[in-house]
């Protein structure tokens, strides 16, 4: 492939979107005819003519667009939407593929480290003065943990995803490669079968996912991007450590995944022991095939002979343990160790998994016991390696499964209990009344609650007898707690070492949880074996945490259990319900006040505080750049490194692709450790300005968000109308309810559908609404106010990342099309109201955002992504607007499954053009 113009670095980006576009339209020439090709490209010429038109020509090329598309039957519907729906996934493989090109391009030539990278991160720790011990100091006790959640708003099914992978290598090869015009031609092909093969591959799932499928999805990036780059991670942090400071450090396992699917309980009663159990089982499975084919590998490898080296004592007793008799093998020692480590591997794999191994074992040997067992015998062999000069043939798969087993152990990724503490409180009291200590346990308020369950959890008596009944919801809460314990028993409790309580608002709500932990082993008198962690989700309960904390470690038997923890706690910061119950910068400012009230009671009882932050993909729960995210965090609150969650399509976004998936790794390494080691923010007196503005400024933004989204009479009426919240439901994308209860009310419904649906018309109210009249209610009060915004945009990296924030969500909003979508409200006059007063909201938002940050358009300061968007409206407007049309048929008796199919597919299509949903 020639090398492309200089002057133009998106040129090999606009190469490839035409090449895949040029063999989307040849697949869709031999599929659907002529006249469905011509259709589907006299659709694509006027949506393009309509984003580039201003005016009059604006009207008429959205005349010409409606006129195109609303009198498709349903077949037609049909085909167009996949057409469109495909080009946008095409779209966003060739920007990931930009992406690695850009990045790599920049490697190459040698170019300074950029903000996200580790160099530049540990460069900027030493000019800060920072040093090498101090870096390691923090390593010793950190934890970086992704955690990888199930929600229903993955739309991608993994038959489509695994050949669009197939597509990116693809591109890849031809990127990096001089190609014969032979293998020109077998691209060529092979692009065209891999989208023939899309094409004619269902979009849609059938039925809805089991818990058991979101677990084995899950599991694909670990294949894809985690059991390869999280141990090459470890070793470039390593390596780079030394050529900054100039002295070796090692790197403990710091960085290790998480997961919610299989334990999470909240709202989802599918996940139930049985599901717990296959969780562990084949997360354990994934681990060990990993380790096998590696132990397989290495043999192959190391075929050393005892002719031309002399390894040590330790590995030639290694060798002797495995029993090999083949004498093809008996000058090869590495191969006999590694042939008896393999079949203990088989043998430990027999118990925890239910995986079949590939290759069978060639001798018997017995299982390990732990996971350190196995690393010890890799250790042997590096170290006799060493002996005779050999340490280089270690570093191509020696070193790297090393720091997997650190890393991974033999359960794969820690997984997460959680629950919702109004189960947790009725279960407790259910116990209690069975156990005959409290007639009425829900009655008693909340400092009789807290004796009574100090004086129970200072106590080894369980509640519990299996001489008793009790109701279902308590056996089957019990039963998920007994295979916790099961786990501990047979994974260790690096496997399943958290509790995570939703809506967790009193000190109650930590101790029913240690009681019912208790009921189990999990939990004895001064001991806790999981840690407890509260989720704090609403604007009150975030207002309130430090003290609920503080009234917690205050009492002996709590502490104990921290102290029993390391003196570590970890604390959940809930980014979706603060949004849907307060609005966006409302939430944003209630979470980092929370976090400086944590920071504060955790410091005066000496205890160490770890933050477990609950983003999802979107801006409207608290989604955009993890990097930018963490650095924005507030002084003293990421010192004890941080967990997050990965939610739906944001997993694929980001690790699906190898390269990708290490660049969002090392960014969120490089983000944790500046901000856990260095201030960013060096607010000084300035801080105390900055944050009485916040707090004016997040009364007004409430007071307006809350008064349309729960004051404004018919407002859930208008929501469920003018959205696909209704047909989203339907959609077999993932085992949770989109609601919580049967209950139509905006309280109930999951903050992940909430944001999906307003994504879905364009509007994005969740990642904005409220903004624009705060700023004007400060500035009636504050004359010249703007200036002192303008500042803390320029100088406080949160309040700037909270506009960046909003800005990319600006860029995606479109209010034509959401008054498209406000038509299919039947009430005239409340679609009228409500859509003119997000209309001004709108604009008052967008005046402001400009003012503050000084830009002359949305984006302004990001032309990558300012380019996506434009480059993607044209393909998703023609979705949008059958999506409306069809919202319209369906909802007047057009019910037959293929106009519900073919609502589903836009939903689908819209995702992924604007790459997240919830």
């Amino acid at each position: 492939m020639n090398a492309p113009n200089p002057a133009d670095k998106d040129l090999p980006l606009k190469e490839d979107t035409r090449l895949l576009g040029r063999v989307l339209g040849e697949v869709l020439r031999a599929q659907t005819g002529e006249d469905g090709y011509a259709r589907t490209e006299a659709i694509r010429q006027t949506a393009i003519r309509f984003r580039r038109a201003t005016g009059p020509d604006a009207d008429l090329a959205r005349q010409e667009l409606a006129a195109l598309l609303n009198p498709l039957a349903i077949a037609a519907v049909l085909h167009v939407v996949r057409a469109f729906s495909y080009f946008s996934h095409l779209a966003n493989i060739a920007e990931d593929v930009h992406q690695n090109r850009r990045r790599r391009a920049h490697a190459l030539a040698g170019s300074p480290s950029r903000p996200g990278d580790l160099a530049d991160a540990l460069a900027k720790l030493r000019a800060a003065g920072v040093d090498l011990d101090a870096i390691t100091r923090w390593l010793d006790d950190a934890l970086i943990s992704p955690v990888l959640t199930a929600h229903p708003t993955e739309v991608q099914r993994k038959a489509i995803l695994d050949v669009e992978r197939e597509i990116a290598r693809l591109l890849t090869w031809r990127d990096r490669t001089t190609l014969t015009p032979d293998e020109s031609a077998d691209l060529a092909f092979r692009l065209h079968v891999l989208v023939l093969e899309l094409w004619q591959t269902a979009m849609l799932r059938l039925t809805r996912l089991r818990v058991k499928d979101e677990v084995d999805n899950g599991l694909a990036y670990y294949g894809y991007t985690f059991l390869a780059e999280i141990p090459r991670l470890h070793a470039s942090l390593e390596r780079l450590l030394r050529a900054e400071f100039g002295a070796a450090a090692s790197v403990p396992a710091f960085f290790r995944m998480g997961s919610w699917i299989g334990g999470d309980r909240d709202g989802n009663p599918f996940v139930v022991a049985e599901t717990l159990t296959y969780a562990v089982r084949a997360q354990a499975g994934v681990a060990f095939a990993h380790y096998l084919d590696e132990v397989h590998r290495l043999g192959g490898e190391l075929s050393l002979s005892t002719r031309l080296v002399t390894p040590s004592p330790d590995l030639l007793a290694l060798a002797a343990t495995a029993q090999d008799t083949n004498p093809h093998r008996q000058d090869e020692p590495y191969r006999q160790a590694l042939i008896g480590i393999y079949a203990r591997l088989v043998a430990t794999a027999r118990g925890l998994t239910d995986m079949v191994p590939v290759r069978r074992s060639q001798v018997e040997a017995a299982p390990y016991r732990l996971p350190r067992e196995f690393r010890a015998d890799l250790d042997t062999i590096d170290a006799s390696l060493a002996t005779h000069g050999a340490s280089d043939l270690a570093a191509r798969r020696l070193d790297p499964l090393r720091r997997a087993v650190d890393v991974f152990g033999f359960h794969l990724a820690a997984i997460d209990l959680r629950q919702n503490s109004d189960v947790h409180e009725k279960i407790v009291a259910e116990l209690l009344v069975r156990a005959d200590v409290v007639p009425d346990y829900l009655a008693l308020p909340e400092m009789e609650r807290v004796a009574l369950l100090a004086r129970e959890l200072a106590s080894p008596r369980p509640l519990h007898s299996p001489h008793l009944g009790y109701s279902e919801r308590a056996s089957s809460e019990l039963a998920i707690l007994q295979v916790a314990a099961g786990i501990h028993a047979g994974y260790g409790r690096d496997a399943l070492p958290n509790y995570v309580i939703s809506k967790c608002q009193s000190v109650s709500d930590l101790l029913e949880t240690a009681v019912l932990l208790k009921e189990v082993g999990l939990a004895m008198p001064g001991k806790l074996s999981v840690n407890v962690v509260p989720l704090f989700e609403t604007i009150d309960d975030l207002a309130r945490c430090g003290t609920i904390m503080r009234e917690a470690f205050a009492l002996p038997g709590y502490r104990a259990f921290v102290a029993s923890r390391g003196d570590w706690q970890e604390v959940m910061l809930g980014y979706s319900d603060s949004n849907k119950d307060g609005g966006y910068l409302t939430a944003n400012w209630a979470l980092y006040r929370a976090e400086l009230l944590l920071v504060d009671a955790f410091r005066e009882h000496g205890v160490g505080l770890r933050l477990f932050h609950g983003r999802g993909g979107t801006v409207g729960r608290g989604g955009g750049p993890s990097h930018d995210a963490i650095l924005a965090q507030p002084a003293g609150s990421v010192s004890g490194g941080l967990r997050l969650t990965e939610q739906g399509e944001i997993i694929a976004s980001k690790y699906s692709d190898p390269e990708l998936g290490r660049r969002n790794l090392e960014s969120l390494v490089a983000a944790t450790l500046e901000a856990s080691l260095h201030d960013a923010e060096r607010l000084g007196e300035r801080a105390q300005v900055y944050f009485e503005a916040m707090d004016r400024l997040s009364a007004h933004a409430y007071a307006a968000y809350r008064d349309l989204v729960y004051g404004t009479p018919g407002f859930v009426d208008y929501f469920r109308a003018s959205t696909p919240i209704s047909e989203i439901a339907e959609l077999n994308i993932g085992s949770r309810p989109a609601s919580r209860s049967a209950s139509a009310g905006i309280e109930d419904l999951r903050a992940i559908p909430w944001v999906f649906s307003w994504g879905q018309c364009r509007l994005m109210l969740p990642g904005w609404y409220g903004f624009g009249s705060a700023v004007d209610a400060w500035l009636a009060a504050t004359p010249g106010g703007i200036a002192l915004l303008a500042e803390m945009h320029e100088r406080w990296p949160f309040f700037r990342s909270m506009l960046s924030n909003m800005g990319m969500v600006f860029a995606k909003t479109d209010l034509a099309i959401a008054s498209r979508y406000a038509e299919l409200v039947p009430d005239a006059e409340l679609r009228a109201s409500v859509f003119a007063r997000i209309a001004a909201e709108h604009a008052r938002t967008l005046a402001h955002y400009l003012a503050i940050t000084g830009q002359r358009t949305l984006l302004e300061d990001n032309p990558t992504l300012a380019r996506s968007i434009r480059n993607r409206f044209p393909y998703l407007d023609p979705l949008n607007h059958l999506q409306v049309e069809l919202l319209r048929r369906y909802r007047a008796g057009a019910t037959d499954v293929r106009s519900r199919h073919a609502i589903h597919l836009t939903i689908n299509g819209l995702a992924a053009g604007l790459r997240n949903s919830g």
